[in-house]
């Protein structure tokens, strides 16, 4: 399938859309005036849920000094996420219902009280508990914003507004960690928990902005087995990948048992909702070809990009030596290109229509950038890389905002909050998922290389060279070549997810508005 085709017009819900009754059709005003009142009152509460998933993380140091038990200050960050994970399709499913302005302010407050809790936490495990409810409240914000963008912003407009939130997005990813620094510093940790609450207020205020439409009451049974059960396959999954992250032999049982645990809550998941008359997720929205290979599509990306971030710092710093500060300047490229290509697809989607041709061929460019990264890096001068990162990041760019576009398109007005939501969850288990198989990848090879190397890499990685310095010239060489190989896998690995996603993009159905 090509883009040289006729339009191929959306599936039964993408009609219903356009056949919605009168009364779910509004007058918009202009253009200019239409960003001023919606974007900004969608921006801030995305900035804030994805800040915090980012923002915690140089805080974590001193949150461990103050509260102790440094061995579980992971349980602060995990338990954010599944949170996270598990209230996007809660929150679509009630903003379909009872409207999503409404269901915005639900989820501001959460998030708020969540963020005084954190801070006022006397130990780890209710502040682990705090960020449970954080998250509850976040993953809302994040939902709630993609489907407002289709609530409020005709289909041929959404490309350049979803261009611009996916470039919030990627900015807040990367304001977090700077702004968390700095408040931890300058204030104490609690301080990255205070903070929300005058944002939270700022951005209750900027909603308040938004047109109140109602939701489809007739839509009011609540799946309550479906969500436990969604619960039962998320935790135990995301525990258990976490668990994989760590290549530890003595976690690997428990890590297998806890999978083995989702994967049959997951079977019990698809029976309840097949059975269920008003399902948390709809099956009849998965067997529409345009929906499930978008979500698989956002899963791809989140699983590739997630991955990049998270292992490039790693690299530089084992293999090229670079400083905390050299490796923020040199990923600068990687986060602003995410942002830049975004902004760019949605531009490109408004004004000519098409949608699928941008994903397609901005990662078949991806795909070829990573591909060369994984045979080439050692011949890169260390100044180069950041170029090539950009390279990778712009093309990577293409994606999110015509998986929103596609899948709202597709969902349909009455669907558009659980549509929005299964993106937001794929890219979330996407991304858990591709992080833990790269990280597989990379301690595998290095153990079944030299298991000498594979035990000096968590001390090089902390202290850079000095942690080799005492070990003959000799060695230290063969050392960074044998951990650069393994990184050379690890970026191959990344280059399957960006091809399967590749194939998925061409063979969307649904290819312009």
């Amino acid at each position: 399938m090509n883009d040289s085709e006729q339009r191929i017009e959306p599936d039964n819900a993408a009609r219903s859309a356009d056949a919605a009754p009168q009364s779910d059709r509004v007058t918009l005003p202009p253009t200019g005036s239409l960003f001023i009142k919606v974007f900004p009152s969608i921006m801030l509460p995305m900035f804030l849920a994805v800040a915090d998933q980012t923002i915690v993380a140089t805080a974590l140091p001193a949150i461990a000094s103050s509260l102790g038990e440094i061995e579980r200050a992971s349980w602060v960050v995990v338990s954010y996420l599944i949170a996270n994970t598990i209230a996007a399709p809660v929150y679509g499913r009630l903003g379909d219902t009872f409207g999503r302005r409404g269901m915005m302010f639900v989820a501001l407050a959460v998030f708020v009280a969540g963020s005084v809790c954190c801070a006022l936490a006397p130990n780890i495990e209710l502040l682990t508990a705090a960020r449970v409810l954080q998250g509850f409240g976040g993953g809302g914000l994040m939902t709630l914003s993609q489907a407002l963008i289709g609530e409020a912003i005709p289909p041929r407009e959404r490309g350049r507004y979803q261009g611009y939130l996916a470039g919030i997005s990627v900015s807040s990813s990367t304001f977090g960690p700077v702004a968390g620094g700095y408040l931890t510093q300058a204030f104490g940790w609690p301080a990255i928990f205070w903070i929300n609450v005058p944002l939270g207020a700022v951005a209750a205020a900027l909603v308040l902005r938004l047109e109140a439409r109602p939701g489809d009451r007739r839509r009011t049974t609540f799946d309550v087995p479906g969500l436990v059960l969604f619960i039962m396959f998320v935790s135990p999954v995301i525990l258990a990948l976490e668990q994989a992250q760590r290549m530890d032999a003595r976690t690997l049982p428990m890590a297998l048992g806890l999978l083995a645990f989702g994967v049959f809550s997951l079977v019990l998941l698809i029976w309840q909702e097949k059975r269920n008359t008003s399902p948390l997720l709809p099956p009849r929205l998965f067997r529409q070809a345009s929906i499930w290979r978008g979500d698989g599509l956002a899963a791809c990306h989140g699983a590739a990009l997630v991955s990049l971030i998270t292992f490039v710092p790693i690299y530089l710093r084992a293999v090229r030596g670079a400083s905390p500060a050299e490796t923020g300047l040199l990923l600068l490229p990687l986060t602003f290109g995410i942002g830049i290509g975004s902004m760019i697809t949605g531009q490109l989607v408004t004004r000519t229509g098409r949608t699928a041709i941008y994903p397609t061929w901005g990662l078949i460019a991806a795909t070829i950038g990573l591909l060369v990264l994984a045979v080439e890096i050692p011949h890169f001068h260390v100044g180069q890389l950041p170029w090539v990162f950009g390279f990778i990041a712009l093309f990577m760019g293409s994606v999110m905002a015509v998986v929103q576009i596609t899948v709202q398109t597709v969902a349909g007005p009455r669907m558009l909050g659980t549509g929005a939501a299964m993106v937001q969850f794929s890219r979330s288990v996407g991304a858990a998922i591709g992080t833990a198989t790269v990280a597989a990848v990379l301690f595998s090879i290095l153990a079944l290389t030299d298991r000498q190397t594979a035990g000096l890499f968590g001390a090089i990685i902390e202290q850079g060279p000095d942690a080799i310095a005492s070990l003959p010239a000799a060695r230290q060489a063969v050392i960074q070549s044998e951990i650069a190989d393994a990184f050379r896998a690890a970026f191959i690995t990344i280059a399957l997810f960006t091809s399967a996603g590749t194939w998925l993009a061409w063979s969307m159905p649904l290819r312009r508005l």
